[in-house]
């Protein structure tokens, strides 16, 4: 069975995802107009369907290039999108007003009449929760988004809207969106998996290859990041970057595969790990990670990755 590319189902919904899933904060920075259609070409060439965005990344030009890309597939449903509101400079925070505006304009960036999982992009102190959940119920009840997601809460919140929701008929958190790799679990494992385990909420693993820093690329600081988004791999640099970077090194040399591949497989043998997006800023990025065959770890290797990450 393909570790990258066997759907798994978002629990509590009707989509399944390919665990292999694309992050599009690339998308309108580092990838132009004809780099981004080419990864995604690539992307759904090789089974791929889950996308992930937000409204304000890259000002908005992530969603219209996705979307561009989006009007070019015969069916639509093919393709899963997932895209986070309540930090674009237009639609700010969580109120009623500013998330139906923002799903609107996504809508409308995107080309497409609906959205699979709207995530909302951290709390909002200011608008009651409840005020947000009726109004993504609303745009549910018009077909405008499918489900719900949350990227930025804490576990405790997670579980107090998830409880107020089923009491309440309103929209419920189906999936999470956090960042998990090998520098960086404790979120998810000791806060989040926890709660999100026996409650059936998915999770979809961000930066897998933290920030670039997994592939190899930023073994010191003299090998500054070639872009800003890429700046935090130099975060990990040191004594525990370089333990697990030499445990990927013998483990990729077993396999033949590149580190970052690697990496990715770690993540999505992890249980509750729906998908793991990546960022790919063009065709050829994309394909060292796809590779030619899957790349699935032995218990042997996920143990030595779990003591070097420790």
């Amino acid at each position: 069975m393909s570790l990258f590319f066997t759907p798994r189902l978002v629990t509590g919904t009707d989509i399944s995802v390919v665990p292999f899933a694309l992050d599009g904060s690339v998308f309108g920075w580092a990838s132009g107009a004809t780099e981004t259609a080419g990864t995604l070409d690539l992307f759904t060439a090789a089974g791929g369907n889950l996308v992930t965005t937000a409204d304000h990344y890259a000002a908005g030009r992530s969603e219209i290039m996705i979307g561009s890309w989006l009007r070019t597939l015969p069916d639509r449903s093919k393709a899963v999108i997932a895209t986070k509101i309540g930090r674009h400079p237009d639609a700010p925070g969580l109120s009623p007003r500013s998330v139906v505006r923002a799903v609107e304009s996504s809508l409308n960036r995107l080309q497409t009449d609906y959205i699979d999982f709207i995530t909302l992009d951290g709390e909002d102190p200011t608008t009651p929760i409840a005020d947000t959940l009726e109004a993504i119920d609303m745009l549910r009840r018009a077909g405008k988004v499918r489900y719900l997601a949350a990227s930025g809460f804490s576990a405790a919140r997670i579980a107090e809207i998830n409880d107020m929701a089923a009491s309440a008929a309103y929209p419920s958190f189906h999936a999470v969106s956090v960042p998990y790799n090998l520098m960086q679990r404790s979120e998810y494992e000791r806060d989040l998996a926890p709660m999100l385990a026996p409650r059936k909420v998915s999770v979809i693993a961000r930066l897998p290859l933290a920030s670039g820093f997994l592939t190899g690329a930023f073994r010191t600081k003299d090998h500054p990041a070639l872009s800003p988004m890429f700046a935090e791999a130099e975060a990990h640099v040191g004594r525990r970057g370089s333990k697990v970077l030499d445990a990927l090194e013998a483990i990729a040399a077993e396999h033949l595969e590149p580190l970052g591949r690697v990496a990715l497989a770690w993540v999505l043998s992890k249980p509750g790990i729906v998908a793991s997006a990546v960022r790919a800023k063009d065709a050829t990025q994309l394909s060292e990670l796809l590779g030619d065959d899957d790349m699935v770890l032995s218990r042997h290797h996920l143990v030595a990755l779990d003591r070097a990450s420790g």
